[in-house]
């Protein structure tokens, strides 16, 4: 199992609208990296749900149902793909980025190397720092 997280701007399409929806694909993705991490996730992999831009902050946990397929909101023939993604649950405590870049041992993760990309992968040792911090038990 990867490790991911995936970021959407809350007033685009949101926590609780990905819990209403419960499945729903992954799509928008026009960042060369972020759509080849997109197309690196396997059923099964887990992703936190960040809210990003007004809140910046951890508020879920998602897992990949679907792996990449063409992306329907791109120019028809274009390489960009989705996934799709099922709601796990919400953070009991969601993790603010403040946070994460307070914290000695995540200053390498991607979300604070690079912020503007919008999936990034996680090691299995980052992923559990941050269930940790958000009080999130994986099952």
């Amino acid at each position: 199992m990867a490790y991911w997280l995936i970021k959407s701007e809350p007033e685009a399409f949101s926590w609780a609208q990905q819990m209403a929806n419960g499945t729903e694909p992954w799509t928008g993705v026009r960042n060369h990296q972020a759509k080849k991490n997109l197309a690196t996730m396997e059923i099964g992999d887990r992703a936190f749900f960040y809210h990003s831009v007004s809140e910046k902050r951890i508020v879920g946990v998602v897992e990949v149902v679907r792996v990449a397929y063409p992306d329907p909101t791109a120019p028809e023939g274009s390489a960009w793909v989705c996934t799709d993604m099922r709601a796990v649950g919400a953070m009991p405590r969601p993790v603010a980025l403040a946070e994460i870049k307070a914290t000695p041992d995540l200053q390498d993760i991607a979300l604070v190397r690079q912020s503007r990309l919008s999936v990034v992968p996680l090691t299995p040792t980052q992923w559990d720092r941050l269930c940790v911090m958000g009080e999130w038990v994986d099952s």
